[in-house]
């Protein structure tokens, strides 16, 4: 079990171990040579850190809220992954789901609005959060994992425009917030039209 804001592992750490995310949500940056850091992907219940036949990180893990892992250390791992295909195909299928994932966010880095950017977000963890049936109040709601500051970091925002953003999102009824976090959307079509997608 980690604490937000601590960290799991650091790149180019050699990693003796591979993990499953039980609860939480932990983040992947990448760090550049003169020090700016950039947030490349988040890491819910069911993700993976860690890939077998790797023994460095390739990112910078850290916790962004209380984070429970589930570790198996990485030689046998590697060893069950080759005696059992059902487990070897399984990687395969979140590798694949990892690879469409960064497209997806390619797309929102890329082309998005600062808007469509938050409602993309938004969008993609209400439904990380509805096919985890971890979803407090229905499929529609559930618990922001990531600080303002944090929301910023990960789409290339400043933290004024996404609190603009937020703000102009719960004024329009695309959302509902409950203090800081808790979002309820009431419309998910409404939500995928702020983001730019449609209803399908």
């Amino acid at each position: 079990t980690f604490k937000a804001g601590q960290g799991i592992v650091w790149s180019g750490d050699r990693m003796d171990f591979v993990a499953s995310v039980v609860s939480g949500i932990a983040t992947l940056t990448q760090t550049m040579e003169d020090g700016r850091r950039q947030m490349v992907g988040l890491l819910l219940p069911s993700d993976f850190i860690g890939r077998p036949g790797r023994d460095r990180a390739s990112y910078d893990v850290e916790a962004a809220s209380e984070l429970t892992l589930c570790c198996f250390r990485r030689e046998p791992f590697e060893r069950m992954v080759v005696s059992t295909p059902r487990l070897a195909h399984r990687l395969l299928e979140m590798t694949l789901d990892e690879l469409d994932a960064a497209r997806e966010w390619m797309l929102v880095l890329g082309r998005k609005t600062a808007r469509e950017k938050i409602a993309s977000l938004l969008a993609i963890l209400a439904r990380r959060y509805a096919a985890l049936g971890t979803a407090p109040g229905g499929p529609a709601a559930f618990d922001l994992p990531l600080t303002r500051e944090a929301m910023a970091d990960y789409l290339g925002l400043t933290l004024e425009t996404v609190s603009r953003q937020m703000s102009a999102l719960k004024r329009d009824g695309v959302i509902r917030l409950e203090g800081t976090r808790h979002v309820t959307v009431p419309d998910f079509d409404l939500l995928l039209n702020a983001a730019g997608d449609d209803g399908d």
